[in-house]
């Protein structure tokens, strides 16, 4: 759900740390955040080595949310990132990153719908990723169908709600048509939020409208 899903108390998934020597022949012993980061880039590596296009990727905080997002080849993931913003609202959102630093990208209003490297999504120390297709009751739709939601909803802004729109209702949508949001305290698993669904499938429609006119358009020209 990630209240959030980047600051600078963050790691990114490939974050990497080198040893430094303070004399010659001899190694510093890797702080804990090293030893993290180097577990982190194993993550990826094994995700990317595994994942097929459609598959959930969770990112598991250590506070108990996870952020989704949605495999989508080459290494890349389609995931709710942070929306353009202006300064204040930059300067807003990172000074509440910097007390919050057991989250990732702290989303606040606007939401963009980004492709970037498994890697490149900020985590909080401790995070883990995985392949999660099995938490949620539903069967995925076939993958030239969600290759459709993919590309109607890549590079667009949502406003974004913490329990009505959030980034597990996103990955659900794309994977099985309904969103789902199944770490929403005191509510029932599985079950889906027809506003959400309602909310993707409508910019869904709208590209696919706007697609069969310009086709019709074309052959009759």
């Amino acid at each position: 759900m990630s209240f959030c899903s980047h600051s600078s108390p963050n790691l990114t998934v490939t974050q990497h740390t080198h040893l430094k020597a303070n004399q010659p022949g001899h190694r510093i012993p890797p702080s804990h955040q090293q030893q993290q980061a180097a577990m982190d880039q194993q993550q990826v590596e094994d995700i990317v080595s595994t994942a097929k296009f459609g598959d959930l990727i969770e990112f598991s905080y250590p506070i108990g949310y996870s952020h989704w997002g949605v495999y989508d080849d080459d290494g890349c993931v389609i995931h709710f990132a942070v929306s353009d913003e202006g300064q204040i609202m930059n300067r807003v959102r990172t000074s509440l990153q910097s007390v919050l630093p057991v989250c990732g990208d702290l989303l606040l209003g606007e939401t963009r719908i980004r492709r970037v490297p498994l890697g490149e999504v900020n985590v909080p120390e401790g995070a883990h990723v995985l392949i999660s297709n099995n938490r949620h009751r539903l069967t995925a739709s076939p993958p030239e169908v969600m290759k459709l939601r993919r590309d109607a909803l890549l590079d667009r802004d949502f406003s974004y709600h913490l329990f009505s729109l959030n980034c597990e209702h996103f990955a659900t949508f794309v994977r099985y048509g309904k969103a789902v949001c199944n770490q929403i305290p005191m509510k029932p698993k599985n079950v889906e939020c027809e506003e959400a669904t309602s909310v993707f499938h409508d910019v869904v429609g709208r590209v696919e409208m706007d697609r069969d006119l310009f086709t019709r358009t074309s052959s009759s020209s």
